[in-house]
């Protein structure tokens, strides 16, 4: 969610819990968030959510350039007020990263040894020079990148492509009724899309290129991995994610108000769907 609007975001998502920022770390992230933004010269900066770890809790945001598709920059911080820059792991660390099992430790410098790796691969690995084991930073870049591609939602309309290719913000966009904000269709994956291509002919014929260039969140697999529901008497919409449990998104109808936050151990929950939900013919 936006940095500026982080106090109302919070108390929309959490339903007026503060998404389980005490008082001390909001105002932390209050006066932080904007000194990254200055410092790194982005265009705005978005407050990712928060890992929790065994010894620790990561705080994480996103820097973002003028196109809102190119590739983010990620922060994390341990108290809310220092923050490092996360570099972008190698495909194949990052795939390493994934099958990583159990919780975060909440120390950066932490090392995981390879999961599943071949005997010619680490040997292969080994001759380049490169160690059998992941650190905690690669880890969690690698899993903030994961959440984000599979729960990072945006609504319907929020953003438009030019025909060069870039992304931006619609000026136009004045929020969805609350007929459409009920509809997982009203919403997309904010990242590169994968089934276009798959589209109905009555949903091709609805299709505006320059909105509907990304996934909705209607034909997710699995089925029922998402939950809408109105809050505070239809005022706010909200999603939340039974996959990535702790990613809640919200939208505030006929307004520009939406975003999302992720407060969470960071483990992907399979074990609430029946198989033949995460794997339908």
């Amino acid at each position: 969610m936006e940095a500026e609007g982080l106090p109302g975001g919070l108390e929309l998502a959490a339903g007026g819990g503060g998404a389980g920022l005490s008082p001390e770390k909001r105002a932390a992230l209050g006066a932080s968030l904007p000194l990254l933004k200055r410092d790194y010269r982005f265009e705005a900066v978005w407050f990712w959510g928060c890992v929790h770890g065994v010894r620790g809790t990561y705080y994480i945001a996103q820097g973002l350039g003028a196109d809102r598709a190119a590739p983010r920059s990620r922060l994390y911080s341990l108290d809310c007020v220092e923050w490092s820059l996360l570099t972008p792991v190698a495909k194949e660390v990052g795939e390493q990263a994934e099958r990583l099992k159990g919780r975060f430790q909440g120390d950066p410098s932490f090392q995981y040894e390879y999961a599943e790796v071949s005997a010619e691969d680490a040997e292969r690995l080994l001759e380049d020079g490169t160690e059998l084991v992941i650190k905690e930073e690669d880890r969690l870049i690698a899993t903030i990148d994961q959440i984000d591609r599979a729960v990072g939602i945006v609504p319907r309309g929020a953003f438009v492509k030019t025909p060069l290719g870039s992304v931006h913000e619609n000026r136009n966009f004045e929020g969805l009724s609350l007929t459409e904000a009920k509809k997982l269709s009203s919403y997309f994956h904010f990242t590169e899309p994968s089934n276009l291509k798959n589209k109905t002919l009555l949903e091709k014929a609805n299709w505006d290129p320059s909105t509907d260039f990304l996934d909705s969140l209607e034909h997710d697999i699995p089925p029922g991995s998402w939950t809408v529901q109105p809050e505070k008497g239809g005022a706010v919409v909200v999603l939340r994610s039974l996959l990535w449990p702790g990613l809640t998104f919200y939208h505030v109808p006929m307004t520009k108000q939406y975003g999302y936050v992720y407060f969470g151990t960071a483990c992907l929950q399979l074990t609430n769907f029946p198989v033949w939900q995460l794997y339908p013919k």
